[in-house]
Parts: C-alpha cells; sequence; structure tokens
C-alpha cells in the first residue's frame, strides 16, 4: 500500500523549504505538480532527479483513478502545488479524498501558505477569521460581497493583479470608501509590498501603481 505526502513549496524565496520537505522530495518515487516546468526548478535548485507528473485542474478529474493507482504501487508519491499548500485554491483536494476513501495514507507536511504571513502581517484582527480564496469571476460575485459585508472576522482573499482593482471597486460599493483593507504582493520575494488603507486609498494608490504578481487581500471584518 502506498501513501501520498502534500508538500508546501516556497511561494517566493527558495529558501523557505523545511529541512523535511527536501527529504521528503528526495525519497519520493513520484512526484505530482501542478506545472511540472515549475516543479523541475525547484527541483534542480535542490538538486534532486525524480520522476515529475503533470497532476492540474484540468486534468484532475481525468487522471484521478489512474493516479490512484500509482500511488498504490508506489511507496511514497508527493503532491505539489506551482507555490504554497496543495489543495488551498490548488489542485489537491479531490485526490486527497480519493485516498482516503481507498484507504491510502494520506498527510501533509507543514509549510507556505501565502495567505498566513498576509494575514498575520496585516494588522488585522487574527484570532477569527475567514478565508474565501478566489472571489467568483461573475455568478455569485456580489452575493459573495454582500456577505464578506456582513462578515464581522477577518476575511482574506486571493486576487489576480488584472481584477485587483475591480475588487477594490466593489469593496467601496458594497463595504463603503472606508472600509480598510491590506493589499500584500509578493510575499517573501524581492519586490514584497503591504499597502494599508481605506478601500479608497488603496484603490487610487493601485490607479497609479499598476500591480504585478501574486496578491493576498486582507479586508477587516464588521464593527
Amino acid at each position: 500500500m502506498g501513501e501520498l505526502v502534500l508538500v508546501p513549496t516556497p511561494i517566493g524565496n527558495l529558501e523557505d523549504i523545511t529541512l523535511r520537505a527536501i527529504n521528503t522530495l528526495k525519497n519520493a518515487d513520484l512526484i505530482l505538480a501542478e506545472d511540472t516546468r515549475v516543479t523541475k526548478k525547484l527541483l534542480n535548485h535542490l538538486q534532486i532527479q525524480k520522476n515529475v507528473q503533470s497532476f492540474h485542474i484540468h486534468n484532475e478529474h481525468k487522471v484521478l483513478n489512474n493516479v490512484v493507482n500509482q500511488i498504490n504501487l508506489n511507496t511514497v508519491t508527493v503532491l505539489v502545488s506551482d507555490a504554497g499548500t496543495p489543495a488551498i485554491s490548488d489542485p489537491g483536494f479531490l485526490l486527497v479524498r480519493a485516498c482516503i476513501e481507498n484507504n491510502i495514507k494520506t498527510s501533509c507536511l507543514p509549510g507556505p501558505t501565502a495567505f498566513v504571513p498576509a494575514l498575520v502581517a496585516s494588522g488585522f484582527p487574527c484570532d477569527r477569521f475567514a478565508f474565501e480564496g478566489f472571489l467568483p469571476h461573475k455568478k455569485g460575485r456580489q452575493t459573495k460581497l454582500k456577505q464578506i459585508a456582513e462578515e464581522d472576522r477577518t476575511v482574506i482573499l486571493y486576487e489576480s493583479p488584472h481584477r485587483l482593482l475591480k475588487t477594490l471597486e466593489q469593496i467601496i460599493e458594497f463595504m463603503g470608501e472606508t472600509k480598510k483593507v491590506c493589499v500584500v504582493r509578493e510575499i517573501s520575494k524581492i519586490y514584497e509590498e503591504f499597502k494599508r488603507g481605506t478601500a479608497l486609498d488603496v484603490k487610487n494608490y493601485y490607479v497609479l501603481n499598476p500591480p504585478k504578481g501574486e496578491i493576498v487581500l486582507i479586508i477587516e471584518g464588521k464593527s
């Protein structure tokens, strides 16, 4: 019987990986990767040569049964995403569930996740929070924003650079221009940025400074 281990990978700085994660990658029979090119760059940096197979959002339903069979044939199979902890707004949940249903030992190592350092350094309360991942692009988007407007916990969103301004404008529309937010870009990378302030001030800043890179958006809970 094989084993599936979810291994978090660096979200920016390649030094942000644990010794245990490195040893697990070294000892894996197979590595399932969201993007094999991205994972091979990390493996080359760590001087690890392994069999890497594609497992991403566009093929996970199609290859799921075959992958479960492969895991059973191997001793240790590792699942990684491009950055951070697998299954957090990335592929992984379906595979974890299938492995559990097939009585395959499944575990996840502790490690990098973008929203944790963003939340902790935002200045907003961390004792209670709601992680919402990415907002719906169209259907259900306004409904979700209205729900967030009534949320008394700190709310965490993932956002893309080309949709950030639209989201900030909608926060102003549904929650008011004085709603406090924190935009966190490029965590642990050379251009890491925390922009804190009212939704209006932060929106105006990014009108003049078009955002780039990976973004976590933190919204203060309703008083």
